[in-house]
């Protein structure tokens, strides 16, 4: 997907690039997605009423569009609705291993994180650590290249390209791409035919304006914003996937927090299904949403035309998608960085129904055999 020029004589191009360029660093360098609590007023609308059977309810969530779910749903309080009284303190995390890292560690009671950190935390406890309870994103990565360097895919082989952190979801989508292409790479060190380079999303537009790294595979809105940069897609992880459906982002809990506060757990879904749902009826209006919670965590909103082109690929979904989070597993065993992909028992799809119900939705299953 290549983003249509702008009909802007040359000198007005260059203004405009250089003003984009001056935004972009801003966004990067104030610490995009910071590992961090947020401030109360960051938490969105108080609540009112009775509390719930706790009184606050941490949430962790990444600053990512594809965490839009919960951008949205904490900027126009629809977890607030549902919480009555429980008041929100929301945490935002760089990449999945700290967000299952503070879930592990009871600082966090749910996160919005991808697929292979939840598969891996769920694994690494032996099914102890958490439950997936409802779906929140699907598609949204892309791979992005310089166009000066790379003209097809298979130019990617001998390059640099950077995914967001070791055995995070893009990652894992990498490495299992590249293999398919009969390239070898060792997934421990990122080196092989193609040179893998492990990039904090925030870091990763500087990387590559800099020159260090030729391309990435990353979510959104990275992606555009590379795009922004003079970057080009090569390829959209969507086209890789049956009927372009791939879980990107799910809901999970730590399993000691759901068996405790089922309560809780109950209204934070029933809060992700009313946005999932306010998002697709407004999509104006939830971008805008979602942009202004990441100028609360960032101070910096992102740019029109980074954010048209970034929210263009994502779908917003309550579905887990379950099949797909299972065919990650196995890529991840694949390419060497899981030993096994037995997720029996990571779901528990019972608040999610319930919501559903409740709002009049089909029901969804885990969609294993």
């Amino acid at each position: 997907m290549r983003p249509a020029p702008l009909p802007l004589p040359h000198l007005t191009r260059l203004v405009a690039a250089a003003a984009l360029a001056v935004a972009l660093s801003l966004l990067t360098g104030c610490g995009y997605g910071k590992n961090r609590p947020q401030s109360a007023a960051a938490a969105g609308p108080p609540a009112h009423g009775p509390a719930l059977s706790v009184k606050t309810v941490r949430i962790g969530y990444f600053a990512n569009l594809t965490h839009a779910t919960a951008l949205v749903g904490l900027e126009r309080g629809f977890f607030a609705r549902e919480l009555k009284g429980t008041a929100i303190s929301p945490r935002v995390f760089n990449a999945g291993p700290a967000a299952i890292e503070a879930l592990g560690a009871r600082s966090v009671d749910i996160a919005w994180t991808g697929p292979s950190p939840a598969v891996n935390g769920y694994l690494r406890s032996g099914g102890d650590a958490l439950r997936i309870v409802a779906g929140s994103a699907s598609g949204g990565v892309r791979l992005v290249v310089n166009p000066d360097r790379i003209h097809s895919l298979a130019e990617v082989k001998g390059k640099r390209i950077a995914t967001p952190q070791l055995g995070n979801t893009q990652d894992v989508a990498f490495l299992h791409w590249a293999a398919g292409r009969g390239w070898k790479i060792d997934p421990a060190t990122g080196r092989g035919d193609v040179s893998v380079v492990r990039s904090d999303n925030r870091v990763t537009v500087d990387a590559y304006r800099s020159g260090s790294v030729d391309g990435a595979w990353v979510p959104e809105p990275t992606a555009s914003l590379l795009v922004a940069q003079g970057a080009r897609v090569l390829l959209d992880e969507a086209d890789l996937w049956p009927g372009h459906r791939f879980v990107t982002t799910n809901v999970i809990v730590s399993r000691t927090f759901l068996a405790e506060h089922p309560d809780v757990v109950d209204a934070v879904v029933r809060g992700t299904v009313a946005t999932n749902t306010w998002i697709s009826a407004h999509p104006d209006q939830a971008e805008a949403a979602a942009n202004a919670r990441l100028k609360r965590l960032t101070g910096r909103a992102l740019p029109a035309r980074v954010l048209d082109q970034a929210w263009q690929g994502i779908t917003f979904t309550d579905d887990p998608l379950a099949a797909t989070l299972r065919a990650q597993a196995r890529h991840a065993v694949r390419v060497g960085l899981l030993k096994s992909a037995d997720l029996d028992g990571i779901y528990d799809l019972g608040p999610l129904n319930r919501a559903l119900r409740a709002a009049g939705l089909p029901r969804v299953t885990e969609g294993f055999p």
